[in-house]
């Protein structure tokens, strides 16, 4: 997990000081290596991430130890940062014990297939209470649910948990950033713990990213809210979708509402200064992928 360990210093004449490695979320159907590797060298990919478990299924697999192999070295040869994705039914907040229970496994299932393919990450959904009356007792289910996670975390070197705020909507327990310094004191904002900020989940809780400054003044909320050594990850999405929908539609860097001048100003804050930018963007094949790599390559200062 070394890319999440306090940085070495850098001088001022180091190239790599300040980059933002840009890549995409990447297919593993049909083993981990044999699909992800060749997928992001033809997406010209600096990072990946990964499901390691059907996205949206309660199904763990153990995992093909020889695949993990393949793509852990794969991964350190191509100096290729890993994140994995966990299912997008995991609620922490869910007012359905069971929910609370499986979501719990699959984050620890993560986590465990994090350490087996060297991931830096999981990222996980910050979940909704539901129900109106839940919320206090869906931030205490947060806190009972991720603490014990984020110690084992501490203790064997990671991965870390990296919470990304929804979409809005359905009783949300973070969808504005501001909500994330709430959701971090829950669980004592501990060191394991980081944010994935996600450009269309934002755009839809309301955050006007298109309006000139808009992304650069909702980066600047979200260190408000969390310190500025929090965000771990950027999921860079266009939207098809108006701001405020609470609606999840992705469209390609620069072709949906958000329009590429947000995404320069992502690109150049301060916040996302060597912080892995991720694409979940629409694609046929890696095609789609690797002209929003560039794109967002181009807006790189």
């Amino acid at each position: 997990m070394s890319g999440l360990r306090a940085p070495q210093p850098r001088t001022k004449a180091d190239p790599e000081a300040g980059r933002r490695r840009v890549g995409s979320h990447t297919p593993a159907s049909g083993g981990l290596a044999k699909a992800a590797l060749p997928y992001a060298d033809a997406a010209a990919s600096e990072v990946v991430q990964v499901y390691v478990s059907n996205s949206r299924g309660w199904a763990l697999p153990a995992g093909d130890p020889a695949q993990d192999t393949l793509f852990r070295d794969g991964c350190a040869e191509r100096s290729l940062p890993a994140f994995i994705h966990a299912s997008l039914l995991v609620n922490l907040g869910s007012p359905t014990p069971a929910t609370v229970e499986r979501s719990t496994q699959t984050l620890a299932h993560a986590l465990r297939r994090g350490r087996a393919i060297g991931a830096e990450a999981v990222v996980f959904h910050a979940g909704s209470a539901v129900d109106a009356g839940h919320a206090e007792t869906a931030m205490r289910q947060v806190r009972e649910a991720l603490l014990p996670l984020l110690d084992e975390a501490a203790a064997v070197d990671g991965p870390m948990l990296l919470v990304e705020p929804s979409a809005g909507g359905g009783r949300s327990l973070a969808s504005r950033v501001e909500r994330l310094g709430p959701y971090l004191d829950a669980v004592d904002r501990h060191p394991m713990m980081g944010v994935c900020f996600d450009t269309c989940h934002a755009w839809a809780a309301g955050h006007d990213l298109a309006v000139e400054g808009g992304m650069t003044a909702t980066l600047d909320a979200l260190v408000a809210a969390v310190g500025a050594d929090r965000l771990k990850l950027v999921h860079a999405n266009d939207s098809k979708d108006l701001c405020g929908s609470t609606r999840d539609r992705h469209e390609n860097i620069g072709k949906g509402t958000i329009g590429e001048p947000a995404f320069a100003e992502l690109m150049r804050h301060p916040a996302t200064a060597g912080v892995p930018v991720l694409v979940e963007t629409p694609t046929e094949r890696h095609v789609g992928h690797a002209a929003d790599i560039a794109t967002l390559k181009r807006l790189h200062p």
